[in-house]
């Protein structure tokens, strides 16, 4: 699943997104269609060339507009509990990753943003979270440490700067 893995979308998230846009929410067992889950939900998510390519295979099959990006074997809404025990608990066994949630994408991803580079906004916004304190309460952890890396950028923008001084000074 290279759109949880990248684009760091909610299993809920994932489950109902439509070739156009949509939303649809599994609620013990019932499906609801409505807004997503906050302001901040409502978002367009940027993917990785090579995902885009992979999610373009995918929906190669002919379709409409209204059908579900990831449908259940007969068509139709995913059901999130049937696909975590018929799909996900037998692929994660074979691969050797028992206990491997499908929410652990979304760390995947906001891990992959931050190896990436991007901000704790820039988590924020692509995950759907309005507080940047939030996101660092959660996935603080996933910050590298990075004092070094501060003190070798300051030191290159401080051996410009003289280096231009000496050169504007002589």
């Amino acid at each position: 699943m290279f759109v949880g893995a990248y684009g760091g979308l909610r299993i809920g998230e994932l489950a109902r997104l439509r070739r156009s846009l949509a939303a649809l929410a599994e609620v013990q067992g019932k499906l609801h269609s409505g807004p997503p889950k906050t302001k901040a939900s409502r978002r367009r998510v940027s993917l990785p060339g090579g995902v885009i390519e992979e999610l373009a295979v995918h929906l190669r099959a002919p379709g409409r507009p209204t059908d579900y990006v990831f449908r259940a074997p007969a068509g139709g809404p995913p059901r999130i509990n049937r696909f975590r025990h018929r799909v996900w608990l037998p692929a994660t066994l074979a691969a050797g990753l028992p206990g491997l949630r499908i929410h652990h994408l979304r760390h995947t991803a906001v891990a992959l943003w931050i190896a990436a580079g991007a901000s704790p906004k820039e988590v924020a916004a692509r995950a759907g979270h309005t507080s940047v304190s939030f996101v660092l309460d959660r996935y603080g952890h996933l910050f590298p440490e990075s004092d070094a890396a501060l003190r070798d950028r300051l030191d290159v923008l401080f051996r410009g700067a003289t280096e231009h001084r000496r050169n504007t000074a002589g």
